[in-house]
């Protein structure tokens, strides 16, 4: 009987199962959407009980659309967002807002409450930090733990587990409470290289019973992702998903590293396939940017380096931003036109975005040149701070530029302006890890936001580098499928099933010229607009 492997991803906004044969093909996808709170505060919350449902209705219309039988299933991976479950010890969710409902016990990755605690942690002379680019982000675990535990103590007593959400998910599927080394090195400050929990930090920051328990509330058992868990799915999970029990289940990764999995090992026409000389760009919701590497390479202001969070064996380095396909749809709607293109999007079909992106691709068939579509539009699209490579969360969008035009043509040009933005930011990043001994010769990109031409072509002309992307329609969902693959023994590693089931297709390369040259002063500006963000927040100009 032939093998099929299912992937399960876990994104802001919905949950996707996608079913892949033993060569990495898809053979059918399906997805749910998923409910998300967001309150003032910087709150923004999800449930664990709405989203395991989610995943279960999408396992089994992709395995019906498959048109197989459960039991050709030869494993299951998990990834997710990295947002942070708390439930009691027997599963039953505990609430982490003011809203006091237990059926909202996630705090979403983009939840930028635990702000304060970040600065606080940030000015202690903490060890660990030097392996979050020397500064921890309110996006992490332990400040929204240090903030749950301040404003709900009962809530903070009343978990037994705190998960990262891709370990609840294989814990709902195993019974297994083992962590994936890439969720909890990567947001919970273990030590993979050591194998350990600094028990010095988390008292020094007022988590102290945390080490006092043995860390048993957030994993004393971690592995590598794929690691097989447990005895595979549980009877209760098989019923839920519609598949068979014991099916091998693979310890998970983060959203963006299964991106980074599923895209980075295909060979080029070359034969060319080393992940070390490469860029995983996985264009989302957010913006993620992974390089692996044989030692360790410390990156201020830049996540990592983190030991075999992505691929065992090598050390990861990783940047991004927290806003990027979410700052471009914002950035859209801000325009006059907005309605008046959304109508159009609407009586086509499509989201807005998508319809702007066709319609600056009909203005431009010669894609390098859509940089001139901005005109002396200039956009530092940072609404939800810089990630990297200067981590400041409180950086702030800046745009430039903006005369009266209120037409549909402006807004394209408003749009280019963005897109060039994100391509910057990008670029920042590639110039700071260059500058610390990490050069990089290709960018795999991946990701919802990174599914068009033009914007392919944006990224490799806004950063002067050739951008290759995978030959599969779902490279996260892949990625994860590949995890059940090494889970069910059909490869002996995750770096093995990498070369066999991903394949790299179409690449863009830089337009060079005056098309260059123009990216270059665009850069300058874009770095000049950014400057001006911080001199002005400098001036303390709220009245306090």
């Amino acid at each position: 009987m032939a093998q099929f492997f299912i992937g399960v991803d876990v994104g802001t906004g919905s949950a996707r199962a996608g079913v892949f044969d033993e060569h990495g093909i898809l053979r059918a996808a399906a997805k749910r959407p998923i409910t998300i709170w967001y309150e003032a505060g910087s709150i923004v919350e999800q449930s664990s009980e709405q989203i395991w449902k989610a995943v279960c209705d999408s396992v089994k219309e992709a395995v019906a659309a498959a048109e197989i039988p459960p039991a050709a299933v030869a494993g299951l991976g998990f990834d997710a967002t990295c947002s942070l479950v708390s439930v009691t010890a027997d599963g039953a969710p505990v609430a982490v807002g003011p809203s006091g409902d237990p059926n909202r016990n996630i705090i979403v990755w983009m939840d930028h409450r635990a702000a304060g605690e970040a600065a606080e942690i940030n000015v202690g002379d903490h060890k660990v930090l030097r392996y979050v680019g020397g500064r921890i982000s309110p996006e992490m675990e332990t400040p929204k733990l240090l903030w749950l535990k301040r404003n709900l103590p009962a809530s903070f007593a009343a978990a037994g587990h705190f998960f990262d959400l891709a370990d609840y998910l294989t814990w709902r599927a195993t019974g297994s409470l083992s962590r994936s080394v890439c969720t909890v090195t990567c947001k919970w400050t273990f030590l993979a290289h050591e194998n350990r929990w600094d028990a010095r930090y988390f008292e020094a920051i007022g988590l102290e019973e945390l080490a006092a328990e043995g860390f048993s509330r957030i994993g004393t058992d971690i592995v590598d992702p794929g690691t097989a868990l447990a005895n595979g799915l549980t009877e209760q999970a098989a019923a839920d998903l519609g598949l068979t029990v014991a099916t091998p289940v693979g310890a998970a990764l983060i959203d963006a590293h299964a991106g980074g999995v599923g895209t980075l090992g295909g060979a080029e026409a070359s034969g060319h396939s080393d992940v070390r000389n490469r860029l995983a760009y996985i264009f989302g919701t957010s913006a993620c940017s992974m390089v692996s590497s044989d030692s360790p390479v410390f990156v201020n202001g830049v996540w990592g380096p983190y030991f075999s969070a992505m691929v065992p064996g090598l050390w990861l380095t990783e940047g991004g931003q927290s806003a990027a396909g979410a700052a471009i749809d914002h950035l859209v709607t801000m325009h006059p036109a907005s309605g008046e293109a959304q109508a159009k999007a609407d009586a086509a079909g499509m989201p807005l975005v998508t319809w702007l992106d066709g319609q600056a691709t009909k203005m431009c068939p010669e894609l390098g040149r859509a940089v001139e579509l901005a005109k002396s539009l200039h956009v530092v699209p940072e609404f939800l701070g810089n990630r990297s490579p200067h981590a400041d969360p409180g950086a702030r969008a800046v745009v430039a530029g903006i005369g009266l035009d209120t037409d549909i043509s402006d807004l394209i040009s408003l749009y280019i302006a963005g897109l060039c933005g994100i391509g910057y930011g990008l670029k920042q990043l590639l110039e700071k890890l260059a500058q610390d001994g990490i050069a990089l010769d290709l960018i795999v990109a991946s990701g919802g936001a990174a599914q068009s031409n033009l914007v392919r072509q944006l990224l490799a002309d806004t950063t002067n580098l050739p951008v290759a992307i995978a030959d599969t329609e779902e490279p996260v969902l892949l990625g994860a499928a590949m995890l059940g693959a090494v889970a069910g023994g059909h490869h002996p590693s995750l770096p093995e099933a990498m070369k066999v089931m991903s394949r790299l297709s179409k690449t863009f390369h830089p337009t060079g010229g005056a098309i260059a040259a123009l990216h270059t002063n665009r850069y300058r500006a874009f770095e000049l607009l950014q400057s001006a963000d911080r001199n002005v927040r400098s001036l303390s100009l709220t009245g306090d």
